[in-house]
């Protein structure tokens, strides 16, 4: 009897079940949506609890599938950074704070000024950022005070799923790199930072690497979801640490470009990034035209591989940007679409590639839910500027592609000036799927695109973790090597590149010339 891997991926948009085989076969899979809670302008919820029951159906429709007894491990991955608040009975004490949440601007003020710019970059490698999981915590410490004084325990989205399937609380280290408490080179959650915040370490999960076993799925999980009472289940890793496994970033330099909702360049690397080579934001060169401390806003997180570590940019709204396009300029046609079974996107590209590159001189800001690398600046916004006569719906849609790519070559540049050798990417998520939109990604990034055979995304990962950690493979890179399967190189078209190259300064200008503009906007 062929043995089965499950994967759970706990996305913004909805749950993700997979299971795959030894072979990194997909023999199975479901989804299903919940509900994004936005109570004011700026502020992103979930329910735990919704996530929790998505994952139960989806569970019991897979085991279904797969039939009885052939599970034999489970990897666990989602949205990084929310905030799960828990009292002492294990029940969820409010709606969690999520990634893209824009709140808590003042309590990074804070935890800079406690902790200290540079001692923090040293300890958690990373600046203090809204996204993060420590501002959530202070905010709601300041501001809903008896919620506060009830929480026992605070986890991660996917390690709500955790206590939920096993009754254990604990955390992956990749996943426990966003937020903002874990000294992400020694691996432990950091006590000078607990001090400096004055958090109670006793309310955080326990660490684990990527592959290790952290529980056991327990008879009342086991009625609930179809999975056999006492399937391990292993540590995981954030979506995008689970992802790179995934697409096998498991050596030092290979990188991807992952395109969900918000993208990601991602870099694997066998030192925490802000501290390889000496090259860290006090020593390397920020590229020209982005500011001098953005090197500051790439991410240095753990690896779910265990002794690696991993660079990351990302720019909160990339395929993001596309779906408010169609949905604010195509939605008709895009329900036509749906409706006949067409890709609702591929009318938005068609008409982007009757436009020559550059959109005759229309640029767009991808800004549209603020920025975090290289800006990181919750009142960001995005912005059309050059706008014309002679401008129709497909130099808008074309300018939108660019900007976004423009956006991602931002933050590629920056992991490159950290010292992490980049000759290719591994692209995965929805907008690989056009070929004008790796086109354009190719010549704007200057290095080719590698798409993957299987595009599966995190919950992909987060199976193979569970192979390895299991005993299928003695380690996550023989799994990779088993299970992981690469596809078509797009190359870089030079005159595109020479194009892109000309309009990258001025689109880096645009910022720096409405950062000041936007936060009167958005107050």
């Amino acid at each position: 009897m062929q043995e089965i891997y499950i994967g759970i991926d706990i996305g913004t948009g909805g749950a993700r079940v997979l299971a795959v085989d030894r072979a990194g076969r997909v023999v199975a899979q479901a989804t299903q949506e919940y509900p994004l809670l936005t109570p004011r302008p700026g502020w992103t919820e979930q329910d735990p609890v919704d996530w929790w029951t998505a994952t139960a159906a989806c569970l019991r429709r897979v085991t279904a599938e797969v039939g009885p007894g052939r599970v034999r491990g489970v990897g666990l991955t989602g949205q990084m950074h929310g905030s799960v608040f828990l009292d002492d009975r294990g029940q969820v004490v409010r709606p969690a704070l999520l990634w893209n949440d824009q709140r808590t601007q003042a309590q990074c003020d804070e935890i800079t000024v406690r902790v200290g710019t540079d001692r923090l970059l040293a300890l958690a490698g990373n600046r203090a950022l809204t996204g993060f999981t420590a501002p959530k915590l202070l905010w709601l410490r300041q501001h809903e005070p008896d919620a506060y004084a009830r929480v026992r325990h605070l986890l991660l989205p996917k390690d709500y799923l955790r206590y939920r399937l096993t009754g254990e609380f604990a955390t992956d280290v990749a996943d426990a790199s966003g937020t903002l408490l874990l000294d992400v080179a020694a691996r432990r959650w950091s006590e000078p930072i607990l001090e400096a915040l004055e958090i109670d370490p006793a309310i955080l999960p326990r660490l684990a690497e990527g592959p290790e076993v952290t529980g056991f799925v327990t008879p009342p999980a086991a009625a609930e979801t179809g999975l056999p009472a006492g399937t391990p289940v292993v540590g995981g890793g954030g979506d995008q640490a689970a992802n790179a496994v995934g697409v096998g970033l498991v050596t030092e330099g290979a990188a991807s470009l992952a395109l969900g909702t918000s993208g990601v360049v991602f870099a694997a690397s066998g030192q925490p990034g802000h501290v390889r080579n000496g090259a860290g934001p006090g020593e390397a060169v920020a590229p020209p035209g982005l500011p001098e401390d953005s090197l500051s806003t790439i991410h240095s997180f753990c690896h779910a591989v265990p002794g690696m570590w991993h660079v990351m940019g990302v720019m909160l709204s990339s395929g993001g940007s596309l779906r408010w396009l169609r949905d604010a300029l195509y939605a008709r046609e895009a329900a036509e679409d749906r409706q006949a079974g067409r890709e609702p996107y591929d009318r938005v590209t068609g008409e982007a590639a009757t436009v020559p590159a550059g959109a005759e001189g229309l640029l767009f800001l991808p800004y549209l839910t603020g920025e975090r690398v290289p800006y990181p600046d919750p009142s960001a916004r995005g912005a059309f500027v050059g706008l014309g006569l002679q401008h129709t719906r497909a130099h808008v849609a074309r300018a939108v592609m660019e900007g976004i790519a423009f956006g991602l070559r931002d933050n590629l540049d920056l992991v490159r000036a950290l010292g992490v050798g980049v000759a290719e990417l591994r692209i995965t998520g929805g907008g690989s799927r056009s070929p004008l939109w790796r086109t354009i990604l190719a010549a704007a990034l200057g290095v080719p695109l590698r798409r993957m055979a299987v595009d599966e995304g995190p919950a992909f990962g987060a199976a193979i973790l569970a192979a390895a950690g299991t005993g299928a493979y003695p380690d996550v890179a023989s799994a990779c090597a088993a299970m992981v399967r690469t596809g078509d190189a797009v190359p870089v078209d030079p005159d595109l590149a020479a194009r892109y190259a000309e309009l990258l300064p001025i689109f880096r200008q645009c910022y720096a010339q409405l950062k000041t503009v936007f936060p009167q906007l958005a107050s």
